[in-house]
């Protein structure tokens, strides 16, 4: 008789097989993460694959900064200060809004800073800009900046100061006013071609009076004086801000910090010639200029 056929369990049959087949796949597959889970918990610190990009470094605080994230804490965030007297520390024997700004950026984003100060008391906004188009030591140091801050167009009035006010009104002084915002426009555009592959943030400030102010304002020259440098002023600070916005620039007000909407007398801010800032004057600019810089630093 023929051996009868042997009958193949279920689980044998060509479905059974694929099923068996997925199963052990699927432990295989289980195992390994396993595996790889422990090995990873058993590397040195924990650390993820070396493929995987580091997070972006963070502040003192914990507070995530873009600041930081483009520059890389490693790498000192170099601040450059031109202009004239202001920016130079003239008349106030103190710490500059330049220094105090640098170190004050570091504390709060989290970075080194460095700070060069190329203010020179006396230069006017043509001056500045004749510098900064000219090939040599002044240009470089400004091309190596990675924030630049700009105060400069007041010693351009100096000529209507001896006018008296009756005779200088808006039509006397609009044009040299309007000279000083053409050429601030075009100090920003010099101080982005010193550099062109790495152009910096740039910051120009304003003026709170481009003359003396306060008790030594009123006591040297008279109220109707100040009310006109007052007013010349305004016309100066609207030109110079309305520049640095064309040519890209954050404009930074000081008159307002100062003075408010005008009424608030500034003399505790200023050095003793009623013209420059005090060590606290300093301080309030360089916070003003805080303030207004961009978190992100290219």
């Amino acid at each position: 008789m023929p051996t009868p056929e042997r009958t193949l369990p279920a689980w044998f049959s060509r479905t059974g097989l694929k099923a068996a087949a997925g199963v052990f796949a699927a432990m295989i597959a289980v195992a390994i993460v396993v595996t790889l889970a422990a090995f990873d918990q058993a590397a040195p610190g924990g650390s993820r694959s070396r493929g995987m990009a580091d997070k972006t470094p963070s502040s003192p605080s914990g507070t995530m900064t873009p600041t930081s994230a483009s520059r890389g804490v490693n790498r000192p965030v170099t601040v450059v200060g031109i202009g004239d007297s202001v920016t130079a520390g003239s008349n106030c024997n103190c710490e500059t809004f330049l220094k105090l700004y640098a170190t004050d950026l570091a504390s709060q984003r989290g970075l080194r800073t460095s700070s060069v100060n190329l203010g020179v008391g006396g230069w006017t906004s043509s001056q500045l800009l004749r510098s900064l188009t000219t090939p040599g030591a002044f240009r470089d140091q400004v091309a190596k900046s990675d924030i630049l801050l700009v105060t400069i167009g007041a010693n351009d009035l100096v000529p209507l100061q001896s006018r008296q006010p009756s005779g200088c009104t808006t039509t006397c002084f609009s044009p040299l006013v309007e000279s000083v915002g053409h050429n601030v426009e075009l100090i920003v555009a010099a101080a982005r071609a010193a550099q062109p592959d790495h152009p910096p943030t740039i910051l120009v400030t304003n003026y709170w009076n481009v003359f003396q102010d306060g008790d030594v304002g009123t006591a040297e020259n008279g109220g109707s004086f100040q009310s006109w440098s007052d007013l010349l002023t305004r016309a100066a600070n609207a030109q110079i801000c309305d520049a640095a916005r064309r040519s890209g620039a954050t404009c930074v007000d000081l008159y307002g910090p100062f003075k408010g909407d005008g009424s608030t007398n500034p003399t505790s801010q200023l050095a003793a010639d009623g013209d420059h800032p005090s060590s606290a004057g300093h301080q309030l600019i360089a916070s003003v200029l805080l303030a207004n810089t961009p978190l992100q630093i290219p």
